[in-house]
């Protein structure tokens, strides 16, 4: 298979690109490590740096922190100028909220095989009568058969009836008939089509304006139907911006006098817009809202949503036993214990049933991210870090005998879940895991030059010049290959070639996160001495104050999703839509964890969504 050409520097779109240039390999690295982690199909070059008046104390990078106040570790020098003995940082997470709860908790719905049987054979029932509903909304209209499939979505039942969904949205697409129907038909039809990867024209719109350009939608059902729909949009479609704009001055102008489920649509709209939300987040909601639906559809949604509580209870005992065996209270107390948050983000990522092995695979990967992520934010000083970069571009246990214990321990559990990943696979499956450790090495090495600029007091001059480093340290490209590594043989040597080169798709993810991470963390690293975030670069590049760096940060997002929106639809992008879609739902969860906090760190701000999905069954009543 052909992989994605360059275009232009890493994870940048090329419209934002400078000039090419060749990889920086961290210091320290062995020769027999592995090739450095191919960003758009070139190697890196150092970014420019501008300098800054280097920090008093010592401190860390705090873009995932909240409550982690610090003593600061202090980087002093003797009067010849050699470097004084610094004491370690001192994190102080929130404690985990769930602890053990899962290892030991028995739902009310597991007190019998008989019970689990007949709940499965009554689902079985359901499941096929719904299928006959569906077939027989061939005599329906149009919108009334695309509301059946938006309800299903919106329940999160479309993975039992992917195949008759598909039928019906390919005769949608081939038929392209909306010229007769009304605004919020046609919006549906744009949203579901396009969401689905089906490129068509917003041209449909522009029968809804009027002489002047301005839209004719006044009823709020008709202007949150045009809002979610206009999300969808990419580069150079003028029409759907002004939907945009149009829409949510309206939204905004009526949600006061909203009630009931159509206030909580347009305030969730307003933060999220549909199409960048998490569905299965939501789900239960949906499931007390939507009591007009069909009976044996609602039935269906609440037997499911049961059957699939009973499945993430069982795979979360699996990975907390996973966790305890880390040892991670006893022995990495600077790290922030969130393997049930790390779970609940990767359930995002796939709620189908039949993904249980992709969960379980790509949750131990995220945990053993956030323990890096600590170790070289809080625990490591510059030596050590540099140290521990090394080992894990040798990876090779007995080169590890001269870091100090815990980084020692940390290293060993990171090969220890290498294997124990590589153990879940087949003969044939193996040679995935080689792509997932030259990731794990691409991420430590920009870990580590995120700390030799730190404490140099180094700012980055441009934020397309940070992004070469920042965008790779929040090791999406990593969760991209790790989310197909637990999949079935749809996820072929090529389709790991294509994410091995970081094409654009996964760029424009790694861009959201790390623009959408920095702005909600820049009031925490101002309280310390920390290494630029983009906004602190966007205040130099630009030369503006920082709420004019935070709407354009705030923009570059809004452009960087066009971008990703706009490989969404990429007919010449032949990767299976099922593996595509583990990086679309990666980049939702993204925009949920940090929308309104940083919720890994903060977890306490999703206890309540976890206990609903995990905890909290639906009464059948």
């Amino acid at each position: 298979m052909q992989t994605t050409a360059c275009v232009g520097l890493a994870f940048l779109p090329a419209k934002q690109v400078g000039s090419k240039g060749s990889h920086h390999k961290a210091a320290g690295a062995s020769a027999a490590a592995p090739p450095p982690v191919l960003i758009g199909g070139v190697l890196e070059s150092k970014p420019v740096l501008a300098r800054r008046l280097p920090c008093f104390s010592w401190s860390h990078r705090v873009r995932t922190w909240a409550t982690a106040a610090t003593t600061p570790r202090q980087d002093l020098l003797d009067e010849e100028g050699h470097q004084i003995i610094r004491r370690r940082n001192v994190s102080n997470f929130e404690p985990s909220v769930w602890g053990d709860f899962f290892l030991t908790y028995s739902s009310p719905l597991a007190s019998s095989t008989e019970q689990l049987t007949r709940m499965i054979e009554r689902a079985n029932h359901l499941t096929r009568n719904v299928s006959k509903t569906i077939s027989a909304s061939s005599n329906c209209s149009l919108y009334e058969r695309m509301q059946l499939i938006n309800v299903l979505e919106r329940l999160c039942l479309d993975h039992l009836f992917k195949e008759e969904i598909n039928v019906i949205l390919s005769e949608i697409y081939k038929t392209n008939e909306v010229s007769e129907s009304d605004l919020q038909t046609t919006a549906l039809w744009f949203y579901l089509l396009r969401k689905h990867g089906y490129q068509v024209s917003p041209d449909v719109f522009a029968k809804f304006t009027d002489e002047q350009g301005n839209f004719a939608a006044n009823n709020p059902l008709d202007v949150l139907s045009l809002y979610n729909a206009a999300y969808l949009r990419t580069n150079g479609e003028r029409i759907l911006d002004e939907v945009v704009s149009f829409t949510k001055r309206s939204l905004e102008s009526v949600l006061t006098n909203l009630q009931g489920p159509l206030a909580h649509e347009v305030k969730s709209a307003l933060e999220i817009p549909f199409p960048r939300r998490v569905r299965i987040y939501e789900a239960k909601y949906y499931i007390s809202v939507h009591g007009q639906a069909n009976e044996v559809i609602m039935e269906l949604a609440k037997l499911n949503s049961n059957i699939m509580q009973l499945q993430y209870q069982q795979e979360l005992r699996i990975i907390t036993r996973w966790w305890k065996d880390l040892e991670l209270q006893s022995r990495l107390s600077f790290a922030r214990d969130r393997v049930v948050e790390c779970y609940f983000w990767i359930v995002g990522v796939y709620y189908e049933p039949s993904y249980s092995r992709g969960r379980i695979i790509l949750t131990k990967v995220l945990a053993i991210v956030s323990i890096l992520d600590d170790t070289y934010d809080v625990y490591g000083t510059l030596q050590e870090c540099e140290l521990f970069t090394s080992c894990v571009e040798r990876w090779d246990r007995m080169v590890a005998d001269g870091l100090p214990e815990n980084m020692k321990f940390i290293f060993g559990k990171i090969m220890d879940t290498y294997q124990s990943i590589e153990n879940e696979l087949s003969p044939e499956e193996k040679y995935r895991m080689p792509y997932l450790k030259n990731f794990i090495i691409d991420l430590v090495r920009a870990y580590n030059n995120e700390v030799k600029w730190r404490e140099e007091g180094y700012v980055l001059a441009t934020v397309d010049e940070h992004l070469q480093v920042s965008a790779r340290s929040g090791a999406c490209h990593l969760l991209s290959c790790a989310s197909f590594v637990g999949m079935t043989d749809i996820a072929t040597k090529e389709a790991f070639d294509w994410v091995s080169n970081v094409p654009k798709l996964v760029r424009t993810l790694c861009i959201i996160l790390r623009l959408s991470d920095d702005l909600k963390s820049y009031e925490r690293e101002k309280m310390t001495c920390h290494v630029a975030s983009t906004i602190e670069s966007c205040m130099k590049e630009h030369k503006v104050p920082v709420h004019v760096a935070r709407q354009i940060i705030q923009d570059m997002i809004e452009e960087t999703w066009k971008d990703f929106n706009e490989e969404w639809f990429n007919t010449n992008n032949h990767v299976p839509k099922e593996l595509l879609e583990r990086i679309f739902n990666l980049t939702r969860t993204m925009e949920f964890m940090y929308k309104q906090d940083d919720a890994y760190t903060n977890s306490h701000v999703i206890k309540d969504t976890i206990s609903k999905l995990f905890v909290e069954h639906v009464p059948m009543i």
